[in-house]
């Protein structure tokens, strides 16, 4: 009787094995898959979140009278080169990050001067978001939202494989791989 039921639980363990194995090879295959939505996912982020930005600098730079006052009432130091530097900023960065050209560097900026916006224009929806009982929704319905969560995803992910970012490297990886395999070929003539 015990053999039996040794043999039952082996013959469950075999059939539990088999099942494990097979789920894993389907997650397996849904990773695979999914993996190829990466990079027109981080492309379609790029060109929708960064081109509105890039709207935004330009009207920053169009209007940076109105920019610098607005600045100056907020307190913050030189108030008409900070407007410049944050319209150029959005401008320019924006339309770098679309075309996926120095993204991480980018994004690091537009992260940095996004909280300088909402601890200078927003407090109060940085200080609900911390309260307690928290608030969150004063935060994510802020302007510099948006923004900043693209900037972050850019910065920890970086541009995807569509962009100038991953062509330029790809073209250094073959550049590299050519060097080395001259370097082997001498070697091995030698």
């Amino acid at each position: 009787m015990r053999l039996w039921l040794y043999r039952l639980s082996e013959d469950q363990t075999a059939n539990m094995n088999t099942f494990a194995e097979s789920v894993a090879e389907k997650y397996r295959l849904l990773v695979s898959w999914l993996n190829y939505l990466q990079s027109p996912f981080l492309l379609f982020l790029r060109v929708y979140f960064f081109w509105q930005l890039f709207q935004t600098g330009q009207g920053k730079l169009s209007n940076i009278g109105k920019i610098s006052e607005f600045f100056a009432s907020l307190g913050i130091p030189l108030p008409t080169l900070n407007a410049y530097f944050i319209g150029s900023l959005e401008c320019f960065g924006g339309l770098l990050l679309i075309a996926g050209l120095a993204s991480r560097p980018l994004a690091l900026l537009i992260v940095i001067s996004m909280i300088v916006a909402y601890l200078t224009a927003d407090l109060e929806a940085v200080t609900k978001l911390f309260s307690i009982p928290p608030h969150p929704h004063q935060f994510f319905k802020a302007t510099p939202f948006p923004f900043l969560l693209a900037a972050l995803i850019i910065l920890a992910f970086g541009p995807g494989k569509i962009s100038i970012d991953a062509a330029i490297a790809k073209w250094f990886d073959q550049k590299r791989g050519s060097r080395s395999s001259q370097r082997e070929s001498r070697d091995t003539s030698d």
